[in-house]
């Protein structure tokens, strides 16, 4: 049987690995250096599906994922929630008392403030966490160290010198499994589901208020709702919502007839079973 293509940003053992790993069993990864690369590679060829990290529970969302989403109008599979566990890591021979910087991710750094400040370490700026653990295993410096993934430490032969750094232990990223190839699953009453969509309002008066009215006429709750502008305008505005139900229901058909009314784009990007973090 063969193994499912898997592409994510970032290097081998960034939390996109992890989460491809909890998803799919021995998954054909493929790295790519940027989000845009990571989209393209399943537009262009369907056997891949891809893992991207749309929100964080501190950091809120992921930039460029919202603009790249209306570009490729891929399909969203399914979610999941990984947790974000940062370890401090450095070269086998390196002790904590030796380091003297750590590199990372801007968004590692900052949620790694009281680590930081307690040993003084001066903060390398990098383009992702597992990048980091890379640079360290490349480089002979026994004072630098990386703030990365255990499954980095495992990768790129590195000492784990503190476990679980981190600032807040309530740490969790929501990722989306996405493909080019359109699937929908029939409606179960017996579970949960979620519909994601993007649409653009009609520039007039009013135009959100009415076009979401129908979701409260028909007691449909909506999980996210976030805006974000049109590339090259003041005026136009995109809106990403995702919402509790399936299309096959009467009562979203009515609430997604109203907002298509009010918009002059709608784009159905998915609908998938909702995850079981969401119970907790």
């Amino acid at each position: 049987m063969s193994k499912t293509k898997i592409a994510f940003q970032g290097e081998l053992g960034a939390y996109s690995h992890i989460a491809a790993n909890e998803i799919f069993k021995d998954p054909d990864i493929k790295t790519c250096h940027t989000f845009e690369e990571t989209f393209k590679t399943a537009f262009d060829n369907e056997e891949y599906k891809i893992i991207i990290p749309i929100e964080n529970s501190l950091a809120g969302r992921v930039a460029d994922i919202h603009y790249l989403l209306p570009k490729y109008k891929l399909q969203i599979y399914s979610e999941h929630y990984q947790r974000v566990e940062h370890n401090l890591l450095a070269k086998n021979q390196s002790n904590l008392k030796d380091i003297k910087s750590v590199r990372s991710h801007s968004q590692a750094i900052d949620q790694c403030q009281k680590i930081i400040n307690e040993y003084k370490f001066k903060t390398i700026v990098s383009a992702d966490t597992a990048g980091s653990a890379k640079e360290i295993s490349e480089n002979s410096d026994t004072t630098v160290a990386a703030i990365a993934s255990e499954l980095s430490a495992k990768i790129y032969n590195l000492k784990i010198l503190k476990k679980n750094i981190e600032d807040e232990k309530g740490n969790v990223t929501r990722f989306l499994v996405m493909g080019k190839k359109p699937i929908q699953p029939n409606f179960d009453k017996q579970k949960k589901f979620i519909t994601s969509c993007i649409f653009r309002l009609k520039s007039v008066p009013s135009a959100l208020y009415k076009c979401l009215g129908g979701f409260a006429t028909n007691q449909i709750n909506m999980t996210k709702l976030e805006s974000f502008s049109v590339k090259n305008t003041f005026d136009q505005t995109n809106f990403y919502l995702d919402f509790e139900g399936h299309l096959e229901e009467d009562r979203v058909k009515n609430a997604m007839e109203e907002l298509g009314f009010h918009t002059e784009n709608l784009f159905i990007l998915g609908i998938y079973e909702a995850s079981d973090y969401r119970k907790i």
